[in-house]
């Protein structure tokens, strides 16, 4: 959050909630839910947007409707300790990967991956281990969402086009 620590109530848990249900969700049916006006309400989202707790909106996607048929979670071991700075640069530069973060246990960073078939996976893979501090992944492959309305379950962008 931007600044000092924002108030953040009840009220504003139960708006952000209604929210994170569906960011469609009007002013005035979030507010009847919570007991304010739409007034009240719209002053509480800019609040909470000015303060960095609600950071956008976004339309989830059925991935494959993409062209993302093929998705997998990958165990990046790295050779030295790489700075989590130097492998957000190397994420960063792979549009198949959804999601990125550093981790505890034997692996540095965990990658959620989508592509558009095996081939195309395969071939982002191969691309990740070109990074000279990378020493080895470890892959796993989704088979299916156990919670299909969970955010990890739907795609943010478009599969690139064969060949990109």
């Amino acid at each position: 959050m931007s600044g000092g620590q924002a108030s953040f109530d009840e009220l504003d848990r139960k708006i952000v909630t209604a929210l994170m249900a569906n960011a469609r969700t009007s002013f005035a049916e979030i507010g009847a839910a919570v007991g304010l006006s739409s007034t009240a309400v719209k002053r509480r989202v800019d609040r909470l947007r000015e303060t960095g707790v609600i950071t956008g909106f976004t339309a989830t996607v059925q991935p494959s409707a993409l062209g993302w048929r093929t998705e997998a979670y990958v165990e990046v071991y790295c050779e030295r300790a790489a700075p989590p700075r130097r492998l957000a640069e190397v994420v960063r530069n792979h549009p198949e990967i959804a999601a990125a973060m550093t981790v505890t246990g034997g692996a540095d960073a965990l990658l959620h991956v989508r592509a558009r078939d095996v081939g195309h996976f395969e071939e982002v893979l191969e691309r990740i281990r070109t990074e000279p501090f990378i020493r080895k992944t470890i892959s796993v492959m989704v088979l299916s969402h156990l919670i299909p309305d969970a955010p990890e379950a739907g795609a943010t962008q478009p599969a690139p086009e064969a060949g990109s």
